[in-house]
């Protein structure tokens, strides 16, 4: 996998740089090659998700510091680690519709909101993540009633096995549903490109995103089983047909949704 190569190039960087005690070396030499030792230990053990954060000894759900794409590349991101068998790395979270999710390509490819309200973390932070090992799914609900609910998947990844992530249109893979409660409204979606107002890659008729006013993998027969950044309806639920926050299969394909988060954990 592309992301365990740079993680393992990191880690050689050690055993390049050799003993920095050697004798051979004078004390400036002796110096700065401990120092970069120290540098390439701190690469090797950055925080790839909020597992290795929890392994670091971090008991508490909040905002934390993950390198996905390196440790060059600090990534917030808001770290369940309370849910059962968790610890969970949120990538999707709504709950009071502050954040407009209803945007373009470049903004669902780098991410937009804050981790600590309501945010999307970028389909290409979520890509690499899926790039450094296998992961699990876990999708939670709430309605206006308060009611919550969940959908479990045993395998997730984005464009698994793609040369180019992007071109291929960060598709989605998901396998092994276990009901929560929610049913299962994502696996249609499995397979799918992910679609946008201003990048249709949909093989709709119609253009699903424009359509739902969403961005999501949309699929084929019908657009949307779900559509979890579709528009927040807010205390006016009821929608027309699968246009709004929706996961069908729990409160219908014209009910909007309070609140949802999607979040991975290794599994």
């Amino acid at each position: 996998m592309q992301m365990q190569l740079v993680f393992l190039l990191l880690c050689q960087c050690l055993l390049s740089l050799g003993n920095p005690s050697n004798g051979s070396l004078d004390k400036n030499d002796q110096s700065r090659k401990s120092m970069q030792r120290k540098r390439c230990l701190a690469d090797c053990h950055a925080p790839r998700d909020c597992s290795d954060i929890q392994q670091r000894g971090a008991p508490r759900d909040g905002v934390y510091i993950i390198y996905p794409a390196g440790p060059r590349a600090p990534l917030p991101v808001f770290c369940d680690m309370t849910t059962g068998g968790g610890p969970w790395t949120v990538f999707q979270r709504r709950f009071d519709g502050s954040v407009n999710f209803y945007r373009g390509w470049a903004d669902y490819v780098h991410g937009f909101g804050h981790a600590d309200g309501e945010y999307w973390l970028g389909l290409k932070h979520i890509h690499l993540l899926t790039l450094q090992r296998k992961y699990k799914l876990r999708v939670e609900l709430e309605d206006f009633d308060n009611n919550a609910t969940s959908a479990s998947y045993a395998e997730f990844s984005l464009s698994p096995g793609a040369i180019n992530a992007a071109e291929d249109g960060y598709s989605l893979h998901v396998a092994g549903f276990t009901d929560g409660g929610a049913g299962d409204s994502l696996t249609p979606h499995s397979g799918e490109k992910f679609s946008t107002l201003d990048k249709e890659q949909d093989r709709h008729a119609q253009h699903c995103a424009e359509y739902a006013k969403g961005a999501f993998w949309y699929h084929e027969y019908g657009c949307v089983s779900s559509n979890l950044n579709g528009d927040y309806l807010g205390s006016r639920p009821r929608s027309a047909l699968m246009i709004g926050f929706i996961w069908s299969s729990w409160r219908g394909p014209d009910y909007s949704l309070k609140g949802s988060q999607m979040k991975i954990r290794p599994a």
